[in-house]
């Protein structure tokens, strides 16, 4: 009875430290994920400890028998022990095995094709875009400005802080970052847990504009809530057996907030070609939970495979072509990514840029890749040109008196070149200049304290190198109106018209150098342009 008891207290013993395990670090009860392994051989290891405690215990307390030491051999216990002992053992081992047949050293070609990749046209698939749909700052910036929103904020201030998600989506068409606040510590968690987080922040990454949106009710789901409203521990317990990765923060076209929580698979082997499955949308105010397959998730949400999942399918497409053991020795014809990556709005989506490069150490690219982080959809062009490090380097060299850096670039179509756009930041992390480097020839470098100006000057700069003598202008959009008003200016000693028109209420530049025929114009005539957008004026580049 008394062995009984003692083994009975062992088992409670160590399921509730296995609880407590579990409850912290939620693995996912699933043989694919490797969590789940740890947590197997982490809790057969408490239970050898536990039971060799009691073991030696037992044996120390029966050790002396009539004044007398000696050994008391407890057969069951040591069989117990080195039980447990094997089956730690045995699970190390199918670890180690699966984690072989799971890699690419033996499912090379498998891993080659986790890609769905086909070859883009860049001038179709990336149109010369507004410049307010373009995102001029970067999370670094991004989080720079919520940080400065959020001393400003005095009725939040003193309880809560500004979380470091910053998730950029497109939101009723435009680049946004978007944040939630977060509880300042534990204590005021206790003291605002009842009505929730009240608020996030959405940054236009075009503007820089900053809106505080404050809800009616408050986020009760979130990575800053403690016990079963946390929302990794919210998930995992209602999904035991779900491989969650990285999960975001996002707003619906309501602006709702909710969290996007992508579910893993294993397509080779135990543990190897990770791709995604599921999604489940958890509402962050209600907790209501909505479990898509992947290709019924809302157009809404933007991030389900996150960047670094992406380019992993992108390296091993590109090292893998001869297999494994070319990949580390011999290389021939091997490629991968480049060291950064941004991101591009395109058709409502968000879509991952990066350069493509040889493995050696030159400074060039060979192409660039898109991938939709929706979908998984993947276009390469063949585009050689200046890696992106070498396109930050120009544009840093024509600033260095100032000390401003660049920031990885974007990638855009200006007058149908693939040109790498750059914003230059100061020391404060503020954006003060804009750079324009053209991706084949990269020391043609424009410098600007606008968009447009910067524009502007690489425009000139491209047709002064031969590069584009003709913009292009079937590609741009074009206007007809009445002309409603004429006023005249000097810009760097070059007459200019800015002209209004009675259907639009935008501002029209027109260089009188350039279309000398504009002064033939009056207030009441028809004129068609040909233009470029502009974050004040529009550029003309065509007068009809």
């Amino acid at each position: 009875m008394k062995k009984f008891t003692k083994y009975a207290l062992s088992l409670i013993i160590a399921c509730i430290i296995g609880y407590i395990y579990y409850y912290i670090a939620l693995p996912p009860i699933n043989i694919h994920s490797p969590g789940f392994w740890y947590f197997l051989i982490g809790l057969f290891i408490i239970l050898t400890i536990i039971v060799g405690f009691f073991t030696a215990f037992r044996s120390i307390s029966n050790s002396k028998k009539n004044g007398k030491t000696h050994a008391i051999n407890s057969t069951t216990n040591n069989r117990i022990l080195y039980t447990f002992l094997s089956l730690t053992g045995i699970i190390v081992v199918i670890y180690i095995i699966g984690s072989i047949f799971s890699s690419p050293i033996v499912n090379s070609t498998k891993y080659r094709n986790l890609i769905n990749m086909k070859d883009g046209n860049f001038t179709d698939d990336i149109q010369q875009i507004s410049f307010n749909e373009i995102p001029i700052l970067d999370k670094d910036s991004a989080t720079l400005i919520g940080s400065r929103k959020m001393g400003s904020m005095v009725e939040y201030v003193s309880q809560f802080e500004v979380s470091d998600d910053y998730t950029q989506i497109n939101y009723q068409g435009k680049p946004v970052r978007v944040t939630p606040l977060e509880y300042g510590n534990i204590i005021k968690w206790f003291n605002n847990r009842s009505s929730g987080i009240p608020a996030y922040l959405k940054i236009d990454m075009a503007t820089q504009d900053v809106e505080v949106v404050k809800l009616k009710q408050g986020i009760k789901y979130s990575e800053a809530e403690h016990f079963g409203r946390n929302i990794h521990r919210y998930l995992r317990f209602h999904y035991p057996t779900y491989m969650f990765d990285k999960i975001n923060f996002e707003i619906d076209d309501n602006g709702t907030p909710y969290y996007i929580c992508p579910v893993n698979d294993y397509s080779i082997g135990l543990f190897g070609g990770r791709t995604i499955s599921n999604v489940v949308l958890v509402n962050a105010v209600t907790g209501e939970l909505t479990d898509y397959k992947i290709k019924e998730v809302p157009k809404w949400v933007d991030r389900v495979y996150s960047a670094k999942l992406l380019l992993s399918y992108y390296n091993y497409y590109g090292s893998l072509k001869h297999g494994f053991l070319n990949s580390i020795i011999g290389q021939k014809d091997c490629l991968k990514t480049t060291d950064g990556y941004n991101y591009l709005a395109l058709d409502d989506d968000v879509w991952v840029y990066t350069g493509v490069t040889s493995v050696g150490k030159d400074k060039s690219n060979v192409g660039f890749i898109l991938m939709n982080q929706r979908t998984a959809e993947t276009k390469y062009y063949s585009i050689s040109g200046a890696d992106e490090n070498s396109a930050m380097s120009s544009a840093e060299g024509q600033v260095q008196h100032l000390k401003y850096k660049a920031t990885f670039p974007l990638l855009l179509n200006i007058a149908n070149e693939p040109t790498y756009f750059i914003a230059l930041k100061d020391d404060a992390g503020l954006v003060k200049k804009y750079a324009m480097v053209n991706v084949s020839k990269y020391q043609i470098v424009a410098i600007g304290d606008s968009i447009n100006e910067c524009q502007k000057t690489y425009i000139a700069l491209l047709k002064s190198n031969g590069v584009a003598e003709d913009v292009d202008v079937d590609t741009l959009p074009k206007i007809t109106g009445k002309i409603t008003k004429i006023a005249e200016g000097v810009v760097d000693g070059n007459s200019h018209y800015y002209i209004l028109l009675d259907n639009s209420s935008q501002l029209f530049d027109v260089s009188v150098v350039d279309y000398i025929n504009i002064i033939k114009y009056s207030i009441g005539d028809n004129v068609t342009f040909t233009y470029t957008e502009g974050d004040e004026t529009n550029t003309v580049l065509g007068v009809q």
